[in-house]
């Protein structure tokens, strides 16, 4: 019998996944009596060394042992990553000659980097795993399969609110359709009331809208940032941390401050020719919308934030990062209503 991997960063939509996999291999037989379930213990656990050899003892054990009263045995490792190459010596020993009766059942989200040895083990095993993690996608296959419908922004508005939280999908579409019924046509006023508190957003959301000189957006997204928590975020990020990307975003924006930068390629070359060239487009047409004046201002902005942060300012941390986002939208945003040509200061001046 095959051996079986289940991936994905979204612990809902793994667990899901795993969910249907079990339910595939039962076949309508005992769960109570073929699912042995373990999970290893992270190496900074107390005791993780011992524990994790008892663990794998135990998964070894069940392995090794025929099914009772069902066709197959299935044994749930949980967070696989946690094991040493010390730890996966005895299971990678077994994945070269494992029982058939067996279903061994590996999931992801312990972290970390899988040891090579095992990884190589584990090339063969079965992908189990989300067709997709991107909420839209998540939304678009929950809402056929539970048979409703979403017209004039409903589905952008659910995508919007949930951000990257795409776990939460399959509950909400659930809700929806208990409520309104299969072949229901949803608006935005008939979802609204069921979204419950606003998803996390990818950090890199916030440069966005700061560039596109959208103080509204920009703020909504750092209040996100500071207090909303996920599986992909699982802690609110720190003052300092938004600063620090921020400042690098901008830093990025001032190496296209030259006069011989002009293009879409150039700018792409100039930020080290890696991946989409669609950020580097973006970066040089915020450029010449702020020009050097005003990448100086951006600067100077940051720099008062850096000083306020670390004690300058009697404001806290939380309202330091709003002003500073607030004025670094204002400025993008006069920069695309105003002179979209850089000025003729000495600093990488274009006319």
């Amino acid at each position: 019998m095959p051996t079986y991997l289940v991936a994905g960063t979204d612990p809902i939509l793994r667990s899901r996944a795993l969910q249907e996999l079990v339910d595939e291999l039962l076949k309508g037989e005992d769960r109570s009596l073929a699912v042995e379930t373990l999970t290893l213990p992270g190496k900074a656990d107390e005791g993780s060394s011992e524990g994790r050899e008892a663990v794998i003892e135990a998964a070894l054990t069940a392995a090794q042992s025929p099914p009772f009263m069902t066709a197959c045995r299935i044994v749930i490792l949980r967070d696989y990553e946690h094991m040493t190459a010390d730890d996966a010596a005895p299971l990678i020993t077994y994945l070269g000659n494992p029982l058939d009766t067996t279903e061994l059942v590996f999931v992801a989200g312990g972290g970390g980097r899988v040891t090579k040895a095992l990884a190589d083990a584990l090339k063969s095993a079965q992908k189990v795993g989300p067709d997709s993690e991107k909420t839209l996608d998540v939304l678009e296959a929950a809402r056929r399969e539970a048979g409703i419908s979403f017209k004039g922004g409903a589905a952008k508005l659910v995508v919007d609110h949930l951000g990257e939280d795409a776990g939460r999908v399959g509950a909400l579409v659930e809700v929806l359709a208990a409520t309104f019924g299969s072949g229901a046509v949803l608006e935005v006023s008939d979802v609204e009331p069921y979204l419950g508190g606003a998803g996390s957003v990818p950090a890199y959301t916030l440069t966005n809208s700061i560039e596109g000189g959208d103080v509204a957006g920009a703020l909504e997204i750092l209040n996100r940032l500071l207090n909303v928590t996920s599986p992909r975020q699982p802690k609110p990020m720190h003052p300092l941390q938004i600063l620090g990307m921020v400042t690098a975003r901008f830093r990025k924006l001032l190496i296209l401050d030259d006069p011989k930068i002009s293009t879409e390629k150039q700018a792409h070359e100039a930020l080290g020719g890696k991946g989409s060239s669609y950020p580097a487009k973006k970066g040089l047409e915020v450029v010449q919308a702020l020009g050097s004046d005003g990448l100086r201002k951006a600067f100077d902005l940051l720099h008062q934030a850096d000083l306020d942060l670390k004690g300058a300012s009697a404001l806290g941390p939380e309202g330091v990062i709003e002003i500073l986002v607030a004025r670094l939208a204002g400025l993008c945003s006069r920069g695309r209503g105003g002179a979209t040509r850089r000025s003729t200061s000495s600093s990488g001046a274009r006319r």
